[in-house]
């Protein structure tokens, strides 16, 4: 039998909240388990409560006051027999708290973990800064009705249902400006939505979604005695779900801002900083008198390849340009197109036609004319005979997607020795880089190959395969590792009035590309202009659209030759412009304006769909949760890579097959495994650019990439040229060759004088001058 407990004394005058928290826990001690609780606005109830032997605790409570189920912890359940005021569930730690009412502002803020379930409304800030510990169960906030503004402010992790039931004239379920400051959890929502920040998502439900929906509905309804709604709330048309945007999605559209570098350099110190006569580098200072040995102020040390080339440093598949053009200096061809190979196996089809080249925008030789050619070195390796695998391990890897980064995984491990098994749901392995990018940019036969080399390595390939949770468990039973490369395939939308119009760019892109001839208007506007975007438009001229207008929030991160390519078809882009609303007339922008429209399509990218794995495997962001040496945290031997983990290019993808082709291999070598880090990037202070003579940049011609050997200046790794042995005025400096074939340059201490004229005039930065203090 439940202990009563009544918030009046004998004279029906009310207790105070301390006295009746001291009448609770007085029971508690006397080994009470079960209470039942008439209050009158009292503070505090249910929570932080248990008992030694660990036997559930259970409170029903009437007219209960601020924070009922406060610091509610695991075991313990608190039904609320009507309203609630604020505060219900805050710091919620484990508790259960089920609410047969309307609960008051803030309910479930900051809650870290257990279940609340409202039968009604809940107020303004409700669910804010919820949170979740991965070391336990996501907090989980269930609301029949809706909420009030600002609603999950600052939310960083759990769950949160909002039902919408008898509110489909709402202008919002979820109030005003929900979401704001949400950096991770999920808020799954039924009804019209307004007012959602710009740096969160309003996506469709995928079938992990779905799944949970379908388990958790029931128990709520059940909970709060509102079993009637089950068949109104399965209708899952009706939901959708809201998660925050990604660092790097975020950080994409603030690119318009200044770096730290750029500030520190050009606002701070350097030339025009407000330091800028106070901080002096003191790199070239000079000691009073000439010493030798450990009497010099400075000391050179030969630094070959301890600092990354720009390039390198850039390329998210790591490939070392420098080495590769060394080799084509020393009239090393084949080893030269080889080298790639151990590093992507597309360097014609993706470094050579469609990457956007970030080793180019690093590239130091800009600094002087043009960068050096990566596109036409990359394809100098189209041919290039695949290297020879290690002898075979007799273990077995299955890959879970044939797009690049999946063929980069199979490649690389194969070069390793391993059995590989690529899944892939399509008729054909190539993902992306078949289904969406027009043949315009990158040539089929080149791709294909390039895909052809892989097949060939012995990659044992199963299309028309779609994975799903039955087969993947079987796929985990029947390899020794899994590698999770299905991509990201869910368009984004973002959530404006009438967004259910728009055409999905990655749909319709592989409509195009199957030809399957996708209908469009005469008037097409695509929202987002970057290379898919750009792939989007001239989808739509290629199905008969006659005028294409890009829109985007910031400046175009299309290559310049796709939107010159655009522009010349007769295509424009505006940006910034952002949009307000989508109706039948065209697109709405927040200034006022019409786009006349037909067609619109958005292109800004898309989320994975991982519901075949467990749901406690993603990460707040919905993605695979991995640690930094690419494997699940909760599945050993199960790793992930590409836009399963993070958005990112198509070279990016390739990179993280490699890296965890890598660890894999010490996976199944019994290794402990260690993230694998690049070596820093060489300064461009130690870089002596001005050694090299300008080309004019009008009469650049890259049909030989033989003839970049000239240009290159080999950041980080030493081109051999001998200027520093020849430089140094005390003649301390000799070229040793080593047993291996490779060669090093050695300052002898007891001549060199600490000058730094070898650092001075090395044109790769590889003499470094170690200050002695």
């Amino acid at each position: 039998m439940a202990a009563e407990i009544i918030g009046f004394d004998k004279n029906k005058k009310r207790i105070s909240t301390q006295q009746l928290l001291q009448e609770i826990y007085s029971a508690l001690d006397k080994g009470e388990t079960e209470f039942e609780i008439l209050s009158s606005g009292h503070h505090n109830i249910g929570g932080p409560l248990w008992t030694e032997n660990g036997t559930p605790l259970k409170f029903k409570v009437k007219n209960p006051g601020q924070r009922v189920g406060s610091f509610g912890l695991d075991g313990t359940t608190i039904i609320v027999d009507g309203p609630t005021p604020a505060d219900a569930g805050w710091l919620n730690a484990g508790a259960e708290l089920i609410i047969k009412g309307d609960s008051g502002d803030t309910t479930a803020h900051c809650a870290a973990a257990g279940k609340i379930f409202v039968a009604g409304r809940v107020g303004t800030r409700s669910g804010s800064l919820m949170k979740h510990d991965p070391a336990y169960e996501a907090p989980q906030f269930w609301v029949l009705r809706n909420t009030g503004s600002f609603s999950f402010e600052f939310m960083g992790g759990g769950i949160a249902v909002i039902c919408g039931v008898d509110c489909a004239d709402y202008e919002s379920v979820l109030g005003d400006r929900s979401c704001a400051g949400m950096v991770g959890g999920t808020v799954y929502v039924r009804g019209p939505v307004q007012g959602l920040p710009d740096d969160v998502w309003l996506l469709e439900l995928d079938e992990a979604d779905r799944e949970f929906l379908s388990l958790g509905l029931p128990e709520f309804l059940d909970k709060i005695e509102r079993t009637q709604h089950l068949e109104l709330l399965n209708d899952f048309s009706q939901w959708k779900k809201i998660v925050a945007q990604t660092f790097e999605e975020r950080k994409q559209r603030h690119a318009m801002r200044i770096s730290m570098r750029e500030f520190r350099l050009n606002k701070w110190v350097g030339d025009g900083g407000i330091f800028g006569e106070i901080v002096k580098d003191n790199y070239d200072h000079q000691a009073g008198l000439v010493n030798i040995g450990a009497d010099r102020l400075k000391i050179p040390h030969w630094q070959n390849k301890a600092f990354c080339a720009p390039c390198e440093a850039a390329c998210p598949s790591s490939i070392p340009t420098q080495d590769r053009i060394n080799l084509l200096r020393a009239g090393k061809y084949q080893e030269a197109i080889e080298l790639v190979l151990q590093y992507s196996p597309f360097p014609g089809s993706v470094c050579g036609e469609v990457c956007p080249n970030p080793c180019m925008d690093a590239c130091t030789r800009q600094f002087i004319d043009l960068p050096v050619s990566m596109q036409e070195l990359g394809k100098l390796s189209i041919e290039a005979e695949s290297p020879t695998p290690k002898a075979d391990s007799g273990k077995k890897i299955a890959i879970i997607g044939g797009g690049p980064g999946g063929l980069s995984a199979a490649w690389h491990l194969r070069l390793l020795g391993h059995g590989t098994t690529i899944i892939e749901a399509d008729r054909e392995v190539g993902g992306k880089l078949r289904q969406v990018i027009p043949t315009d940019r990158l040539p089929a036969d080149s791709l294909d190959q390039e895909i052809r080399r892989v097949k060939d390595l012995g990659v044992a390939i199963q299309t028309d395969t779609p994975v799903d949770k039955a087969l993947f468990e079987k796929l985990q039973q029947d390899f020794d590792a899994v590698v999770i490369a299905s991509g990201a395939h869910n368009p984004v939308v973002i959530p404006f009035p009438g967004h259910e119009r728009l055409v999905k760019g990655l749909e319709f892109l592989k409509d195009v590309n199957n030809d399957l001839q996708p209908e469009v208007g005469e008037k097409v506007v695509v929202i987002g202009a970057g290379n898919a975007g750009m792939d989007a438009c001239l989808g739509a001229y290629a199905m008969g659209a006659k005028q294409v207008t890009a829109i985007d929030i910031q400046r175009p991160a299309a290559f310049k030759k796709e939107i010159e390519h655009f522009e010349k078809l007769g295509g424009k882009i505006e940006w910034p412009t952002f949009t307000e609303k989508v109706d039948a007339k065209g697109l709405h922008t927040k200034d006022g304006r019409l786009l006349e429209a037909d067609t619109i399509i958005i292109s800004i990218g898309e989320r994975p769909d991982l519901s075949y794995i467990p749901r406690d495997w993603l990460n707040e962001r919905g993605m695979a949760d991995v640690d930094d040496c690419g494997q699940l945290n909760r599945a050993p031997g199960v790793f992930a890579i590409g836009d399963t983990i993070a958005p990112g290019l198509l070279t990016h993808a390739i990179g993280h097959g490699r890296e965890a082709a890598e660890q894999i291999d010490d996976f199944l070598a019994g290794n402990e495994l260690v993230a694998k880090k690049k070596l820093p990037q060489i300064s461009q202070e130690c870089l002596s650019k001005e050694l090299f003579r300008p080309h004019n940049r009008s009469r650049f011609n890259f049909t030989d990439a033989t003839k970049e050997t000239n240009r290159c200046i080999s950041c980080g790794t030493c081109r051999d040229c001998g200027m520093c042995l020849e430089a140094c005025p005390e003649g301390a400096i000799r070229r040793d060759d080593c047993q291996d074939g490779s060669f090093e340059y050695v300052s002898d201490d007891q001549l060199c004088i600490g000058c730094g004229i070898c650092a001075g005039i090395c044109p790769c930065g590889i003499w470094g001058m170690e200050q002695i203090v």
